[in-house]
């Protein structure tokens, strides 16, 4: 039987000093000088789907209930779920062990035609502000939440986990052809922040955290 190869979409300038076969996926866990933050990780091996059902409130994805009103989200468990309008919802499986879909109809395996990134750190949101006019930090909007739109002129999910402090960052996919453009805007962006390359275990904590 052949095992095919699944590559990420991003790619990030930096050497990498762990990493991990998974599930055909080279993962890199740790990059060489990442600093003090902010950070930018993909997560793009991550599995993703897509959920549609005009029922879509009797779903418990992963035993975890969909959050009622759009735009709203729920961390569990390393599973994060994102409610987007009335019949959809995305799911994350950010570092747990759940690789599939649950066995109901409705659900679209997203994994292999999306980027996945996190930018996480004190300065995630002065980076955000120089590639998009969302507004992460309006009081209207309590973490986490998840918001729609124009991320460099790209339509994105974008799911805030954190708005202060070292736990401050986000989540953002986009369709896989943006990949290579994205990674280019956010690191120059990033620049003058001391923006910098990690690996999977500094999202990993991160998420545990919040």
């Amino acid at each position: 039987m052949v095992e095919i190869k699944r590559v990420s979409p991003v790619t990030l300038k930096s050497t990498a000093l762990k990493t991990e076969k998974r599930d055909n996926w080279d993962i890199v866990l740790e990059y060489a000088g990442e600093g003090d933050g902010p950070y930018l990780v993909d997560l793009s091996h991550c599995p993703r789907f897509d959920l549609q059902d005009a029922a879509i409130g009797s779903y418990t994805p992963f035993g975890i209930s969909i959050p009622e009103t759009p735009g709203k989200s729920i961390l569990k468990d390393g599973t994060l779920i994102n409610r987007m309008n009335g019949t959809q919802a995305s799911i994350f499986c950010l570092g747990s062990e759940k690789t599939n879909a649950p066995q109901e109809a409705g659900y679209t395996d997203v994994t292999e035609c999306t980027v996945c990134v996190a930018i996480i750190g004190e300065k995630t949101f002065s980076i955000c502000e120089k590639l998009t006019a969302l507004d992460f930090m309006s009081p209207e909007y309590e973490a986490p939440f998840l918001l729609q739109g124009p991320f460099s002129h790209v339509p994105c999910q974008i799911i805030t986990l954190g708005k202060t402090g070292p736990d401050a960052g986000i989540i953002l996919t986009c369709s896989r052809g943006y990949g290579r453009d994205m990674i280019h805007a956010i690191t120059g962006a990033g620049k003058e922040f001391g923006l910098k390359p990690a690996g999977e275990t500094r999202a990993g904590k991160w998420i545990k955290n919040i």
